[in-house]
C-alpha cells in the first residue's frame, strides 16, 4: 500500500497539485492507513473512520481528510470505498477572530517599515494589492514590472494580473535599489524565489509590533482582503472571480463575506424589534 500512495503522489504532482497539497493528502492517507492497522480496506472500516473523525474534528476538517482519502480510493479503482462528506451550512460571515481588516493591515505596513524590512513592506503590498496567492508571487518579475501586468501560469490556467500604479512604482524603485534586472522581484541570498514558509515566518515577526492577533496575520488573508476592498468599490463579482483565478463564483462569495457587524445592523434596521 505505501508503493501504492508514491504512485498517488507521482499523480497528483503530474496533475500539478501543489506540493503542500501533496503533503497533506499523503499524512491524511497514512493516518487512515495507521486507523485500520491490520484490518482490511474495507467500506466499513472507511465509515468507521469517518465516524471516528466527526468525533474529535470540525466538519470542515472532516470534509477536507475525506476528500484527501476519497481521490485515493479514485485512483486505486476503488470506487466503493468512496464515503460522502459531511453537509455544511455555509457561515454566513467571517469570524472576528480571523478577520484582517484593512486597519490591521496598515498597521502590518507600518510595522514592516519601522523594521526596516522594505522587502516584506512590498511583499505584503503586492500580495494585497493584486489578490495573487503567495504561490504565485515568483510570477511577480522585473519584466512584468516593466509591463505594468504579470501572467501567471499555474494547474493549467493562465490569468493576467494587473500591477495597479502606485504598486508599480514602488516595485520599480524596490528593483532599482537592490540591483535586480531580470527574474522574480522577491528572492533570496542566493537567488532563488522566496518561498511560502519564510513569507509566512515573516509574516509573523511583524504581529507583535502591529499589535495585530497572529491568527490574523498569514498570506491568504491579504487575498481575503484585497477580495473584500474590491468588491466594495466594484460590486462585480464576476470580474473579481476572474481577477483571483476562481473557476466557481460561490467560492468568490466566501472572500467578499463581512463579519456579523453588517447582518446585525442591517437586522436592527428592519425596524420588526421595539
Amino acid at each position: 500500500m505505501k508503493e501504492r500512495v508514491r504512485d498517488y503522489m507521482t499523480y497528483l504532482e503530474q496533475e500539478e497539485r501543489s506540493a503542500a497539497t501533496r503533503r497533506q493528502y499523503r499524512r491524511d492517507i497514512f493516518r487512515f492507513l495507521e486507523y485500520i492497522g491490520e484490518g482490511m480496506l474495507t467500506r466499513e472500516a472507511v465509515l468507521a473512520y469517518k465516524e471516528a473523525l466527526q468525533e474529535k474534528c470540525l466538519a470542515t476538517t472532516v470534509n477536507a481528510k475525506l476528500a484527501a482519502l476519497n481521490g485515493f480510493f479514485r485512483f486505486l479503482g476503488r470506487e466503493d470505498l468512496r464515503v460522502r462528506r459531511l453537509r455544511v451550512q455555509k457561515r454566513p460571515f467571517l469570524s472576528r477572530e480571523k478577520e484582517l481588516t484593512k486597519a490591521d493591515y496598515l498597521r502590518l505596513l507600518r510595522a514592516a517599515r519601522n523594521t526596516e524590512n522594505r522587502r516584506l513592506l512590498m511583499i505584503l503590498e503586492t500580495i494585497c494589492g493584486t489578490g495573487i496567492r503567495v504561490s504565485e508571487l515568483r510570477f511577480i518579475t522585473a519584466d512584468a514590472v516593466q509591463k505594468g501586468e504579470a501572467v501567471i501560469r499555474l494547474k493549467g490556467k493562465t490569468r493576467v494580473i494587473l500591477i495597479g500604479g502606485k504598486l508599480r512604482k514602488a516595485l520599480k524603485d524596490y528593483l532599482r535599489r537592490n540591483g535586480i534586472e531580470s527574474g522574480p522581484v522577491f528572492i533570496t541570498k542566493n537567488g532563488n524565489p522566496l518561498d511560502r514558509s519564510n513569507i509566512w515566518k515573516m509574516m509573523k515577526s511583524l504581529c507583535k509590533g502591529a499589535g495585530v492577533a497572529r491568527q490574523k496575520v498569514f498570506p491568504h488573508n491579504l487575498r481575503h482582503l484585497f477580495a473584500r476592498c474590491f468588491y466594495k468599490i466594484d460590486k462585480d463579482i464576476a470580474r473579481l472571480a476572474d481577477i483571483l483565478g476562481h473557476s466557481s463564483i460561490d467560492t468568490t462569495r466566501i472572500y467578499t463575506m463581512s463579519t456579523d457587524r453588517e447582518p446585525r445592523r442591517h437586522m436592527d434596521a428592519l425596524g420588526l424589534v421595539l
